[in-house]
């Protein structure tokens, strides 16, 4: 159980001041809020990406603990790979064998929804005992915001320009929450930087379960998505009131929602905070803008069914 007292008093791990991440980045946010509930000292890597540029610039570092840089596609792996070792040692006698560690392994969505996902899916499958945490801003922001499987219908990016040929992105995102389930692990979660003791809380009963977690969690960026930084919390928390990112878990196969959303807003209003969908808010994309409401509707529904949620 979070009691934000002690959380506020508590040494403060993850990042250390002065990394460069842009103003208005929420990974920053996501590192604090998620190592900060871990109760052993942590070893964590991540995939090249905003993160690892913004943090580890020759000859500096802003990580406050052990960190293992990885290329592109297998942060997933080094960490699986840095967790069996350690595993070993201990067998050996060769590190104490009451001493604990935390392993978190760290990607954008280019690198966890695709260029790294057969290195996820993979150490999942595996059974390693750690956690994987996808920073997800839905493109790939770190090479010039082109398109990923995470970016939302609609969505204008470099490599899906919204013009005379096309409305941005034609394609749905990947549920990649959904397929990491499916793996059958014992713990999967979506978050939102937006909903700090949400995610927190998720970070707490990952750390306390054996074996492999993944973690989804909504990260705004505000250069990639053309919004005001001062607003990335707003529109990380209007992701979740759209349900076009709810909040929920999955605990050894057992889905909870997290976050009931009473009174769900329709797309347009999460639309209007970013310059990256301004042309589906003409009257000539009204059609496709249903399109796309419908299809929230639909995934929406689908997961209070799976959630044992009335509609």
């Amino acid at each position: 159980m979070l009691n934000l007292k002690q959380l506020a008093s508590k040494e403060k791990v993850g990042l250390a001041g002065g990394h460069r991440a842009c103003a208005g980045c929420g990974f920053p946010q996501i590192i604090s809020m998620i190592f900060g509930q871990s109760p052993a000292p942590v070893v964590s890597g991540c995939s090249t990406g905003c993160m690892e540029i913004a943090t580890t610039i020759y000859p500096f570092t802003a990580w406050r603990g052990n960190f293992m840089h990885s290329a592109f596609e297998n942060s997933a792996a080094t960490i699986s790979g840095i967790e069996t070792a350690y595993r070993a040692l201990k067998k050996q006698g060769r590190l104490p064998a009451d001493e604990n560690l935390n392993f978190v392994a760290l990607g954008g969505d280019g690198g966890t929804y695709d260029i790294g996902f057969q290195a996820l899916s993979g150490a999942m499958e595996r059974g390693h005992n750690m956690l994987y945490v996808c920073y997800n801003n839905e493109a790939y922001m770190n090479t010039g915001v082109q398109r990923s499987s995470a970016t939302p219908q609609g969505g204008h990016t470099t490599t899906s320009p919204a013009g005379k040929v096309i409305p941005g992105k034609t394609q749905y995102p990947k549920d990649l929450t959904g397929i990491m389930a499916a793996h059958s692990i014992p713990y999967v979660a979506q978050g939102s930087v937006g909903y700090h003791i949400d995610l927190m809380r998720k970070a707490d009963k990952a750390f306390s379960i054996e074996g492999p977690k993944f973690m989804n969690v909504y990260t705004p960026c505000r250069l990639g998505w053309g919004s005001d930084p001062a607003k990335t919390m707003e529109i990380a928390r209007l992701a979740v009131d759209t349900c076009m990112w709810p909040l929920y878990e999955v605990v050894d196969g057992q889905w909870k929602l997290t976050r009931k959303v009473r009174e769900k807003k329709g797309i347009t209003e999460f639309y209007k905070t970013q310059n990256r969908f301004r042309h589906l808010l003409k009257p000539e994309n009204d059609e496709f803008v249903k399109e796309i409401q419908a299809e929230v509707d639909r995934r929406w529904h689908v997961l209070l069914s799976k959630c044992g949620e009335g509609a």
